[in-house]
Formats: C-alpha cells, structure tokens, sequence
C-alpha cells in the first residue's frame, strides 16, 4: 500500500480527484454549518422581522458564494503543487498577473465591486421587490457576480451585478393603498361621508396588513358624472394591491346597503322617425 501511494499513478493522477473531492465534501460540511448557523428561526429567542430575515438570508447567499472562490483556489493551487510547480512564485507574480486580469477580466472585477457595494449598502436583499433598468421581480439569488431576479410570471433574470443601476426597491418602505369612490351628484355628500368613515373604521379593526390607519383625504375630483372621493391606508411592503382590492368591495357593499348610488357611464340612443 505505502509503496502505490508513492507511485506516479497515485500521485499525478489519483492525488487530484482526491483533492477535488476532499474540497467539495469540505464546501458541503462548512454551508451546512452555515445555513444552519444562519437560519432565522435559529436566531435566538427574540423575534426576527421580515427585513432582518432576508438581511440574513442575503449574508447567507454572498458567505456561500465567497466561500465557493476561496475553495476552488486552495484547492487549484494544491493541485498545482502536485505537479511540482512554485505555487509561491505565483504569489510573487500576482503584481502582474493582477494588472493583466484586470485587464481582460474587467467586467468581473466591475461585478465583485458592485456586489459588495449592493451588499454593504443594503440597496437590496433576497426576497425583496425591485425593479432594475424595466424589469421587475423578486431578488430570488444575490451573489458577488450576478442577481437573479424572478419575474412574477416566473421567468428569471440574471443580472451581471455592474448593470444594475437605477434601482426601485418596493420593500424598503410600507407601501400606499389608494382608494378613489364615485358617488352621484345627488347623493347626500354628509351621509356618503359618514358611510365611508364607519367603513374605514371596520377596515381598521380587521384588516391584518395595515401600517396605519384609513385616512379620508376628501373630494379628490368633480368628475363629469360623479364627485369621487379619496381613501388611502399604509400596508406592509407590496400588499397595498391586495388591500386596494378588498377596500373597493367593503366600500361598494357599504354604500348599496346605504342606498347610495355609484355612477356609471350610460349612453342615450335616440330614433328620430319620420326624418
């Protein structure tokens, strides 16, 4: 046995894979250590918000992603040795292979940069809703090169991280519900009121999403057949569509129950005979 692991076979051929396979076991042992370390529900006892979750979970994806470069070249250099080539003169020629890979790998040294300033920034986390140069999604992989953004009809787009520019985060901040209700001319605008607030109150009461309270903003518009008031509420991050929604319908049934008519638009036919 000592005699095979002195041969060549073992040590030019057979010494590699072990290597590669001693670094990829080692890569699996050491991002379960980490995603176990990093799991939110294993933060302690205190409670963790949205934000802080995917603050983690972003820390997570970019520790994973350093972790995978360092390896590769440990274990490239390793082999190297093998081989019996000055690994230490490629330290000591890094000054110059340095300048000429900046050179030809411009684009990635752009991306590693960008990366780290997203991250030490905070511009945006995984789970977040943006939106970069048009296109809209969630973040679903952030790493030191590119951003995966899904889209909501699920395709996905991979983003070389020093393209992003100009970004829109839609999870930073609580998000507005606007809500806009035409009533008639001829309604009484003192019962519309009072049934909108009674209504807002109830919205308060039961809705689980909102950041704040409904505030009744007043006469938005004298439209051409309605005077349209405006309603707006704070919601967590991204929810203010779903809560938009379910306002329109509370308020509609509020106001047949009130016997409060909603205008719409009709049109008048006339059949001039005899002409």
């Amino acid at each position: 046995m000592k005699e095979f692991l002195e041969t060549d076979t073992f040590n030019y051929i057979i010494k590699p894979f072990i290597y590669i396979a001693v670094a990829y076991i080692l890569y699996k042992i050491i991002t379960l250590v980490i995603n176990m370390a990093l799991r939110p529900k294993k933060m302690g006892r205190r409670r963790i918000s949205n934000h802080q979750a995917k603050r983690i979970e972003t820390t997570r994806s970019v520790m994973n992603n350093i972790l995978k470069y360092i390896i590769i070249v440990i274990t490239f250099l390793l082999i190297l040795s093998i081989y019996n080539v000055n690994v230490s003169s490629i330290f000591a020629g890094l000054g110059i292979a340095t300048a000429v890979l900046s050179l030809a790998f411009q684009d990635v040294a752009k991306d590693f940069l960008a990366g780290l300033s997203i991250l030490l920034e905070d511009q945006f986390e995984v789970g977040d809703n943006i939106e970069v140069n048009g296109f809209r999604g969630t973040v679903i992989a952030l790493g030191l090169k590119t951003t995966q953004i899904q889209h909501l009809d699920g395709s996905v787009k991979i983003m070389a991280n020093h393209t992003i520019n100009e970004i829109v985060n839609y999870s930073m901040k609580p998000s507005l519900a606007i809500v806009d209700i035409s009533v008639s001319y001829e309604s009484d605008l003192n019962k519309v009121e009072k049934v909108l607030e009674k209504t807002m109150k109830k919205i308060d009461e039961t809705y689980k999403d909102l950041k704040g309270k409904c505030e009744l903003w007043g006469v938005e518009a004298l439209s051409e057949s309605s005077v349209v008031y405006r309603i707006v509420v704070l919601t967590k991050p991204l929810e203010n569509f779903m809560v938009q929604r379910q306002m329109r319908k509370d308020f509609k049934l509020a106001l047949d129950k009130a016997g409060i008519k909603i205008p719409y638009q009709q049109i008048e036919v006339h059949n001039e005979q005899g002409v």
